[in-house]
């Protein structure tokens, strides 16, 4: 009987990791574990709630960890701890509403990826501007900086997406799971060290620039390529 059992629930299994990640490759370091926890989170999540609403938990994550900012520059530092079930809420939004809507056979894929693109930039200037409040004097224009950056690397990811057909969310192990949880850290450790999230923020941006850099490089490479092939069939013809 326990033969018998097995396989229903290894064929159950396989079909709910297909619906989760048939559309997009991941290799960041927590892909198992995040995984068979969104499927686990999906299987639960009442029939009421919609992918929209948690697009909109998710972006109610981001307010979070901004409010946090602002209550660490005017009340409290400690208010910097309000971050971290800011970063929780929006996993939980921004990870569970695609997904949801896969399980469910209920997908809009292009409506869904536009809105899911624009509440994640918004979440990012969010996050940003709260930086931006909570530093101080030269050290603003790194808030802004990471904002430029990032909305660098997402124009990036649509490039890739376009040229190639590939939409990739992660950079070698690291994915958007993996920089929550370090900024987590950054977080708790800026109450232990003061000031100490200007250097790790400065330290993002300079990261942020080199891969922007080098992506931008080789989808450029990818793009001359692509319009020599179309010039040389064209020629031909």
């Amino acid at each position: 009987m326990k033969t018998l059992n097995r396989k229903p629930h290894s064929n159950e299994k396989k079909r709910l990791v297909e619906l989760i990640s048939h559309d997009r490759t991941r290799t960041n370091l927590l892909r198992t574990g995040e995984r068979n926890l969104i499927i686990y989170l999906v299987q639960r999540i009442p029939q009421w709630m919609t992918s929209n609403m948690l697009t909109g938990i998710g972006l109610i994550g981001n307010i979070i960890v901004m409010i946090s900012f602002l209550l660490a520059t005017f009340i409290d530092r400690n208010y910097l701890l309000l971050g971290i079930p800011g970063f929780v809420i929006n996993w939980f939004g921004d990870s569970l509403d695609g997904r949801l809507a896969y399980y469910r056979n209920r997908p809009k894929k292009l409506y869904g990826f536009t809105l899911d693109i624009t509440i994640d930039w918004i979440g990012i200037i969010l996050i940003g501007v709260g930086f931006i409040v909570y530093a101080e004097g030269v050290w603003e224009l790194i808030g802004y900086g990471f904002v430029v950056m990032y909305g660098w690397e997402m124009i990036v990811a649509l490039m890739r997406l376009r040229l190639t057909g590939n939409y990739s969310i992660d950079f070698f192990k690291v994915g958007p799971t993996e920089v929550r949880i370090v900024l987590i850290l950054v977080l708790i450790t800026e109450l232990l060290l003061p000031d100490s999230i200007r250097y790790f923020a400065l330290l993002v941006c300079i990261i942020l620039f080199i891969v922007n850099i080098i992506d931008t490089h080789n989808l450029l490479r990818i793009a001359e390529n692509m319009d020599l092939k179309e010039r040389t069939q064209s020629e031909k013809k």
